[in-house]
């Protein structure tokens, strides 16, 4: 019973922790430690008093070990090489998705990161996870004033985050194939229709494969970056390009000769790019499927 009670849990855990950490990987063995704790507190409570309400204490306990994460990872992060990009959540497109694509987009993922780690945990599980604000100063052993202001300010942060646009899902599918193609023939003209004005691409190699190291902002920065790559053959591709969901979006799955790399984009309200996210570091990509059903050339 109480292993089951933690299972019930645990995707909820999940979740949580990897919106706080931007990484699959460490949200899950946040989980796990989350299941230790959970066990040694149920062996104890076996002799005295149960814990009254399993959900509240495990989103507690997930939510303060996500607390000592960021804070043990300061200081790498400070060091982190050119642009950081949360681990990619990729879905199969065949899949209904297990969140809404505002909730989980990579826009708004960064968001989070430029909170302070406190403002981010009450943002969370008040305002996504619908915690009521005495849970929340429960959860991080801070007075309800004091969450309610810390929600105030995240929330001014993350608001211009959420994608304000619905665009039907086949809309982005096609768009996602399309710009899969004319950067490798050289099509400028079909490129330059794809990105809004305004577009920004961002990539992130960690240091450990070659990426911008600044955001490229501008559709004429992007396209010239993206012709400087094809000239100079950085845009070959050693396979099937996959189409999938990936942080609630129609992405690319692109094998490179130096590896895979994950292609997200965010639309603006006239079905244009107006976001691309690049993830090359191998640290980020050891989850992705090896097989796809939605493949194109």
């Amino acid at each position: 019973m109480t292993e089951a009670v933690f299972q019930a849990q645990r995707p909820r855990l999940t979740r949580l922790a990897y919106r706080m950490l931007g990484s699959l990987a460490e949200a899950e063995d946040v989980a796990q430690d989350a299941w230790l704790r959970w066990r040694r507190a149920t062996e104890g409570a076996a002799e005295g008093e149960p814990i009254a309400d399993p959900p509240a204490w495990l989103v507690r306990v997930t939510t303060r070990l996500c607390l000592d994460r960021l804070r043990a990872q300061r200081a790498a992060r400070e060091a982190y090489r050119g642009p950081w990009l949360p681990e990619p959540l990729v879905e199969d497109m065949a899949e209904d998705p297990l969140e809404r694509a505002e909730d989980v987009s990579v826009a708004f993922l960064l968001a989070l990161q430029r909170l302070s780690p406190l403002e981010r945990a009450v943002f969370l599980l008040h305002d996504v996870f619908e915690a009521d604000y005495a849970a929340v100063a429960t959860a991080l052993g801070r007075s309800e004033a004091a969450c309610r202001q810390l929600a105030a300010r995240a929330r001014s942060h993350v608001r211009e985050a959420r994608p304000r646009f619905e665009v039907p899902q086949d809309q982005l599918v096609r768009l996602a194939a399309a710009f899969a193609d004319p950067p490798r023939r050289g099509d400028t003209a079909a490129l330059t229709e794809m990105l809004a004005e305004d577009a920004v691409l961002i990539s992130d190699g960690g240091g450990k494969r070659p990426a911008a190291l600044r955001p490229i902002v501008g559709r004429a920065e992007v396209i010239a970056l993206i012709e400087g790559l094809r000239a100079r053959g950085s845009l070959a591709v050693s396979g099937e390009v996959r189409v999938a969901r990936i942080n609630g979006y129609p992405g690319l799955i692109v094998p490179a000769p130096d590896g895979p790399q994950t292609v997200t984009f965010e639309p603006d309200g006239a079905g244009r790019i107006a976001a691309i996210f690049i993830v090359r570091n191998p640290e980020k990509l050891s989850r992705l499927p090896q097989a796809d059903a939605n493949t194109f050339g």
